[in-house]
């Protein structure tokens, strides 16, 4: 296995020393040699960002069904190149999706309205939090997020119980992809997702909530706006969805 550093050293023009900034790179994702995906990432944690990417997509019912993930560095770009099972592979030929590169949020690729209701998640329950677990979940985040401490440009997506004890946190330089990570990192882990929460350095888009909900998780905190569809399909899925996370308070939404 071959892998690429999470960041790197550049010169500003206007500077006489360097500084470290974030890595972004075109990862492929290939499903039983089968090219599927090219996204933009930030090459840390790439197994995790398989698993998890897999299962929000709906490729995978279960972590069981991802045999083996072989990392390997191309000309150009990472490649991801996934062994699953054949249940799985028969299910993506099903359910061709072509996605763009990408590190912002969306709908790229998704070919009709119909196929976007068939990747809906299940309703969800959120846990109950103790008093200020918001806020200690959100002291603690800066500590966990040990490459964006160098370069300042990577969001962090991490999980939190619920008393806001900040258990695992993962980086990218796309906050989808942090959060892709994390449901990898939880799932092979074995991980109740039911028994706590998600707190994300970022904006509440449609897309954080709905890959909130396909992981399982029933509350989803950000430090940013939420968008008019990230509300609504929070509260049409039971998901409870915080916004403006800061110190001392935070806006609920759904």
């Amino acid at each position: 296995m071959q892998t690429a550093a999470p960041l790197t050293t550049i010169r500003p023009l206007n500077a006489a020393t360097d500084e470290e900034v974030a890595v972004e790179v075109p990862v492929a994702l290939t499903v039983n040699g089968i090219s599927q995906v090219v996204m933009l990432a930030t090459p840390a944690d790439l197994e995790d960002f398989a698993l998890g990417f897999g299962l929000a997509e709906g490729w995978f019912t279960s972590r069981r069904e991802l045999l083996d993930v072989d990392v390997q560095m191309q000309a150009d770009c990472m490649e991801l190149a996934l062994t699953v099972t054949a249940a799985c592979e028969h299910r993506l030929k099903a359910r061709r999706r072509t996605l763009a590169g990408r590190t912002g949020c969306g709908l790229c690729g998704v070919e009709s309205l119909a196929q976007l209701s068939e990747l809906q998640p299940a309703p969800v329950t959120a846990p109950t939090l103790a008093p200020a677990a918001l806020d200690r979940a959100l002291a603690a985040l800066p500590s966990a997020q040990l490459l964006n401490a160098r370069c300042g440009g990577l969001h962090g997506a991490a999980w939190c119980d619920t008393q806001g004890e900040l258990l695992m946190a993962r980086e990218d330089i796309g906050r989808h992809n942090a959060l892709d990570k994390l449901t990898g990192a939880l799932a092979r882990g074995d991980i109740d997702v039911r028994r706590g929460f998600v707190l994300i350095s970022s904006r509440a888009s449609y897309e954080l909530v709905h890959k909130t909900a396909m992981a399982g998780a029933g509350l989803l905190a950000c430090m940013s706006a939420p968008s008019s569809l990230a509300i609504e399909t929070a509260r049409r899925l039971g998901l409870e969805l915080w916004a403006y996370v800061r110190e001392g308070r935070a806006t609920r939404y759904a």
